[in-house]
Formats: C-alpha cells, structure tokens, sequence
C-alpha cells in the first residue's frame, strides 16, 4: 500500500476554512475528524455538522474519529452527515464490538478501530478480521501537540506483522505526532495513512500549498533515507 496522508481539521485555521480546503482537495488522500464530547476525553472539537458542511466541498474520503464515552449515540448522525469512516475506540466498543461494528457497516461505511497508546493490540483479536482501519494512537488522545510515544514503534510492526501472517486487510494508520521527527520511524515500521496536524503541516507555513509542499519534501527525504538504508 503506498503512504496517504489525513489532514487533522481540527488543527487548520477555521476562519481560512474555504481557501485551505480548497488546496488540500487537490492534495490530500482523505480528512480525519476528530469528534471529542468532553468525557472520554477532555476536551470538545468538531461535529457531525462539521462533517455535514465539509461534505458538501470534497469529495474526499472523511474519517470520523470518535473520542466518546458512547459511541452507540454518535454513529448514526455521523454517518447520516456524510462520513466514509467511522473510527471507533476499542476501549468504548468492547461491550458490544460486534453489533456497533455491524451498525457502522450497514451504514455503508467502512470500520476504523484506535488503540489508545496502552491499549495491547490483542483487544481487538475477535474482531480485528472485520475492520478496514486500525488506527494506533502515538499519543495520549485528547489534544494536539503531544510528544510521541517511542513504544508505539513495537505496536505498529506487531501489527503489520499480524495483517500479512493473517491475511487481513486493514489499512495501518498512526495518530499523533506525524512530522519530520517520526516520518522515517513510522514508514519503518509499516504505516501506511499518516494523520499530519500542527506538527506535520499546518505550523510548517501560514500558507497551506507551501506547508503541503515542505511536508512532502521532508517525507520523501525521510522516505528515500530508507531506501537508501535497505535497497531491493
């Protein structure tokens, strides 16, 4: 699978909303949402009316990260407002994973599952063959600018490793901390979508095709530094 890149909304300025989406339409592999209510987590970002609005200037993939303490309440307004992912914690599903997993597929949407950072990948084993996206958390979950958590590097190849020995189809991503300092250690590592927020692109410059335009460049040197490391 080649690298995608999620652009965090909650991190882009809001009152530049038309003109930075209008530039990340033309670049961007798909937008993560990340809807907070307050008790999961503390703190309160976006919304299924956020997703609704952004749904009617992109035609993008939009993934609905969903940091609630009750997912069950959020899943069908979430979808209704236009997201292609439902993105869901395994520490909020576990008491019904199958039947919100199945909620979120009649919907037609596609399954992301997140693991908090000490969260073992094994609490997802019964349902892990269903999910389309597993989402590892390098941070604690909550808010932006964290420093990433090095032990997470184990978790993302475990999890590469379990999806080829199995023959799963999950996509791989990595939330928290994607930027110049951690691009090479998780391409290593088998990420596949990085989800790219202050860090990653929109500190990089006021402007957002420039900070696009440094992102890739400092990816692609990060990247090549490995090819060039463990050449075919």
């Amino acid at each position: 699978m080649k690298h995608l890149f999620s652009p965090s909304l909650m991190c882009m300025d809001l009152t530049k909303f038309n003109e930075q989406i209008t530039i990340l339409n033309s670049r961007a592999d798909m937008y993560h949402i990340d809807i907070m209510d307050g008790h999961f987590v503390k703190n309160i970002t976006l919304s299924p009316f956020f997703i609704s609005q952004l749904r009617t200037v992109t035609a993008l993939p939009i993934d609905a990260h969903l940091m609630v303490e009750k997912p069950e309440d959020f899943i069908d307004m979430t979808a209704e407002a236009g997201a292609d992912y439902i993105s869901v914690h395994a520490e909020t599903i576990n008491r019904a994973a199958f039947r919100l997993i199945h909620k979120i597929k009649d919907h037609g949407a596609k399954v992301g599952i997140v693991l908090n950072p000490a969260t073992p990948l094994e609490w997802i084993s019964p349902y892990v063959h269903l999910i389309d996206k597993l989402t590892i958390m390098t941070v604690d979950p909550g808010f932006a600018g964290q420093p990433f958590i090095a032990e997470m590097t184990k978790k993302i190849r475990a999890a590469k490793e379990w999806r080829e020995t199995n023959h799963y189809t999950y996509a791989i991503e990595v939330d928290g901390s994607c930027n110049e300092k951690t691009f090479r250690t998780l391409a290593e590592a088998g990420n596949d979508i990085f989800i790219i927020g202050n860090s990653g692109l929109f500190d990089l410059d006021e402007n957002t095709e420039i900070a696009w335009n440094k992102m890739k460049t400092i990816f692609q040197q990060q990247t090549h530094l490995i090819k060039m490391q463990h050449p075919e």
